[in-house]
């Protein structure tokens, strides 16, 4: 991949064919010799001068990419992207931004920006080598993420079915310890009654016990003996009709 000094290292030629200024031409003495930071004051300087000067944020976006501060190289040249597509260095100015986008890992706008190079020069190989890499970049990023998208449907759907068995499982075990419930209280009503059967069989086997045995005898003299309280009983109903009967009859004789 070439790298952006490649196309530094001829901005004094660059920024004489733009006219620059003397702080931009100092700018780029210091930066040859590696100055950076003085050559970061004087680029800014020139640019303080004129804020809409193409060679200016160029100059300075690649000292910073010296700095490795990406990001604001970045913001230099996108500051400048209209108006460097019009200059006679844009294949160059998109280079060094589709450079900068593949050092952030910024992809898709290293695709675009290396196109652009290869649509104002074809013949850059290593803008080819680049566009490749970047898109090839791009692709295995696409599918990645593709992939996590799926793994979190994937996941989702697993928290979804594992939530809806759990409340399967819950209701069933509701059912199950419903139908144990009565079933219990069921076995329990029929061990009450059961033992309660028990309990009154008990109690008559008890009273039967306790009754005194008769022998065949005294069964005999029992039966007698309230048959004769039975005949003495009618004896004396028979007697009170007898008198009522009596009364009646001397009544009526009146």
């Amino acid at each position: 991949m070439r790298k952006v000094l490649c196309i530094v290292l001829a901005l004094g030629c660059v920024t004489a064919a733009w006219g620059q200024k003397a702080d931009l031409r100092k700018g780029n003495r210091q930066f040859k010799k590696e100055k950076y930071a003085q050559a970061d004051i004087s680029y800014r300087k020139g640019l303080m001068q004129d804020t809409t000067s193409v060679a200016a944020h160029y100059n300075l976006a690649n000292n910073l990419y010296r700095q490795q501060n990406l990001e604001e190289a970045a913001r230099q040249l996108d500051a400048v992207q209209m108006t460097a597509s019009e200059e006679k260095f844009a294949a160059d100015y998109y280079f060094n931004r589709g450079d900068v986008a593949i050092a952030l890992q910024d992809w898709q706008t290293a695709v675009n920006m290396f196109k652009e190079s290869l649509r104002l020069r074809p013949e850059d190989l290593q803008a080819k080598e680049n566009y490749i890499y970047a898109r090839n970049k791009l692709m295995e990023q696409q599918n990645q993420d593709q992939q996590q998208d799926q793994n979190q449907d994937q996941d989702q759907n697993q928290d979804q079915n594992q939530d809806q068995n759990q409340d399967q499982n819950q209701d069933q075990n509701q059912d199950q310890n419903q139908d144990q419930n009565q079933d219990q209280q069921q076995n329990k009503d029929q061990d009450q009654n059961q033992n309660k059967d028990q309990d009154q069989n008990q109690n008559k086997d008890q009273q039967q016990q306790q009754q005194p045995q008769l022998s065949p005898q005294q069964a005999q003299q029992l039966l007698q003996a309230i048959q004769d309280k039975e005949k003495q009983t009618q004896e004396k109903v028979d007697e009170k009709k007898a008198q009522a009967l009596k009364s009646r009859q001397k009544e009526k004789n009146w």
